[in-house]
């Protein structure tokens, strides 16, 4: 994870391989990796929040501790001082509502374990994501089932104050099933930590917003939203580390889309729509997930839900548009999340319905995935967060 100084210097720069060089080059003394994994606790064995940990040379991983009663805990975000996490609980009855919730935990420095700040409403039915702005002073969160989008102050040592800003989303699409009214389904800031980008699943777009770190405040952009195909199915979204292009993975068309990026506008223009699968793969059952573009900027990996692959491609380095390297079985069942550490060498791919989370090591100059031999068990996985425990001099 970057240091303030780091960040800084990376928009400052305005050069993803700068930020990548730095990035790298200080994740890569670390010795090992706090791994937390969020869950879905509801009607399954998990506890709640997982840690792990990470050995950076071998890939193994090691169960360390659980965070006990915390309920659906589906996705984690950590602060940028590494001090605090926060998960949302993906549920519509918090404190008998209509609501979602958030909750803030500390991070013990010694042994990475977790102790309950406080929570919060996520004025939103089913909150599936969330992030904290560069500064540290603000989490986003989307809540799919409202189609609502929210920020919320941070306290300095990490609890959660008041509601800042919400908006909500309006529409629908052709699914019959999915898309009946609007689903946020992830929130993410530019390089520059001025413009949110929501994924919404349920209306086809992709929604900007301005973001003012200093207010925290969520305003909309005012120009036209971006439309996907219809019946897409936005999910999760990932910018390109050089600021110039962002990558949008569809839920329902098995689809990655590949847009240019302006920096100065916060507009958004499609490029290029690949394929997720193989060509002849029905849609029917299955879907994808999780997108992330690899911290040296050269790939893009997608999951998928059903042939339960990560789809590998290249990035055109001067338009950045994909080629698609292949499909890597994720060794298990509905790979819902996966992340790459922040050395860039092992990829983490969690099985929501086969309970376990497999390594595979990145070869740094194809993009490929070679299987580690490593891998653990934890209940119904959907998020991995990593947390540096060590550096060497």
């Amino acid at each position: 994870m970057l240091s303030p100084i780091q960040y800084f210097l990376c928009v400052a720069l305005l050069s993803g391989v700068a930020c990548s060089t730095l990035l790298t080059g200080s994740a890569r003394g670390a010795d090992q990796y706090r791994v937390y994994v969020g869950t879905y606790t509801r009607g399954s064995d998990s506890k709640g929040i997982y840690q792990l940990l990470l050995d950076s040379k071998t890939g193994k991983l090691t169960h360390v501790d659980v965070t006990e009663n915390v309920v659906n805990p589906s996705f984690l975000a950590i602060h940028p001082n590494q001090k605090y996490l926060y998960a949302v609980n993906e549920i519509t009855d918090f404190e008998g509502g209509n609501s979602g919730a958030i909750s803030a935990f500390s991070i013990d420095s010694a042994n990475g374990k977790l102790t309950f700040l406080n929570q919060k409403d996520s004025r939103g039915g089913s909150p599936c994501h969330l992030v904290v702005d560069r500064t540290g002073k603000v989490l986003l969160v989307a809540n799919y089932s409202s189609g609502t989008v929210c920020s919320f102050l941070l306290e300095e040592d990490g609890p959660l104050t008041g509601l800042k800003s919400i908006s909500r989303h309006l529409g629908s699409s052709v699914n019959p099933q999915r898309q009946q009214s609007p689903h946020a389904h992830s929130i993410n800031l530019s390089p520059d930590n001025t413009r949110a980008v929501v994924a919404d699943l349920g209306i086809d777009k992709l929604v900007v917003y301005f973001f003012d770190p200093q207010e925290g405040s969520l305003i909309p952009n005012g120009f036209r939203e971006i439309k996907m195909a219809p019946g897409a199915g936005p999910r999760h979204f990932a910018f390109h580390p050089s600021g110039k292009w962002g990558y949008v993975i569809n839920e329902l068309d098995l689809t990655v889309t590949a847009m240019d990026y302006n920096q100065k506008t916060g507009e958004l223009d499609i490029i290029q729509n690949i394929s997720t699968v193989p060509a002849g793969t029905k849609r029917k059952g299955n879907s994808t997930a999780q997108v992330l573009v690899h911290p040296s900027g050269k790939f893009l990996y997608g999951s998928n839900r059903g042939p339960n692959t990560i789809a590998m491609y290249r990035i055109d380095q001067k338009t950045g548009k994909l080629t698609s390297l292949g499909y890597q079985p994720t060794g298990g069942a509905i790979p819902r999340n996966f992340n790459i550490d922040p050395s860039g060498t092992f990829l983490l791919a969690a099985n929501q319905d086969s309970n376990n989370v497999v390594v595979f090591k990145i070869d740094q100059k194809t993009g490929l995935l070679k299987p580690t031999g490593h891998e653990i068990t934890v209940p119904k996985p959907v998020c991995i967060q990593f947390l540096p425990v060590s550096a060497t001099p």
